[in-house]
């Protein structure tokens, strides 16, 4: 599934080039200030609220709209929000606009990254920073989206899954990594793979726990363990009460440092 969802991306890039050509693209560049990696590093425990409508296995998952998630998590206690701007998660690049619209909590695109034309695009939506994953992106792709996104004001959460993944990222730039509990190829999720990969992982970054969160006693179970945060979509968007998990997630009236 991810290398039919990498190679359909490729295609879209491939019309979206001729839409708004690269050399244009850049003349829009507004540069970022870095502010997602801000927002994690001056927490002790960050909560990444993704506005999750759907995914390619489960189906629809929410009938709220990306503003409306937007701002229960603003108002709840989030760190900072994740925007899925792919098509397989009913997302659009429109949707990063929406969010910025009624927060001013730093954004995430979450999507494939596998062109550099992304990072550009993804600043001229709005986005604050954007989602490598190891899996799909070769060393050298690494380093220079990595080097690019700097260059333009935009963080990168750069995301692992096994302990090679890991390995590799470590040896570039990479300030934030995320490991994803979720296995790309089969999509299954363990939460189990965070605490196995963190004796593998350097003092000097600041680690993110994705998916397969669901509890305040994981969230502190994480954060006991060395984790600085999680990001979290489908937990919170299919809770009964939204809210009220977003504040469990965050850790509220735990050891959160106000912001």
């Amino acid at each position: 599934m991810l290398n039919r969802i990498a190679a359909q991306k490729k295609e879209e890039i491939s019309r979206d080039k001729l839409q708004l050509p690269l050399r244009e693209m850049i003349k829009q560049i507004v540069p970022g200030t870095m502010s997602f990696s801000q927002a994690l590093t001056s927490n002790t425990w960050s909560l990444i609220a993704e506005c999750k409508l759907a995914s390619p296995v489960k189906g629809r998952l929410s009938e709220r709209t990306v503003g409306e998630l937007a701002r229960i998590y603003d108002t709840q206690g989030a760190t900072a929000l994740s925007v899925l701007t792919d098509s397989h998660f009913c997302g659009t690049g429109q949707h990063i606009g929406e969010a910025k619209q009624v927060s001013s909590l730093p954004v995430l695109r979450k999507d494939f990254i596998v062109d550099e034309y992304q990072l550009y695009q993804a600043r001229v939506l709005g986005a604050d920073a954007v989602l490598l994953i190891a899996a799909i992106l070769t060393d050298d792709q690494l380093h220079r989206y990595l080097a690019t996104a700097r260059q333009i004001g935009l963080d990168c959460l750069v995301e692992v899954h096994s302990r090679e993944e890991l390995e590799r990222v470590q040896q570039t730039p990479a300030v934030i990594i995320g490991i994803n509990n979720r296995n790309l190829t089969t999509f299954t999720t363990n939460v189990e793979n965070t605490f196995d990969l963190l004796p593998y992982c350097a003092a000097d970054r600041l680690f993110i726990s994705e998916s397969g969160i669901h509890s305040r006693k994981t969230a502190v179970d994480l954060q006991n363990a060395g984790i600085r945060g999680v990001l979290v979509g489908e937990g919170l968007v299919t809770a009964q009460d939204i809210a009220e998990k977003v504040r469990e997630l965050s850790l509220q009236g735990g050891s959160k440092n106000a912001k």
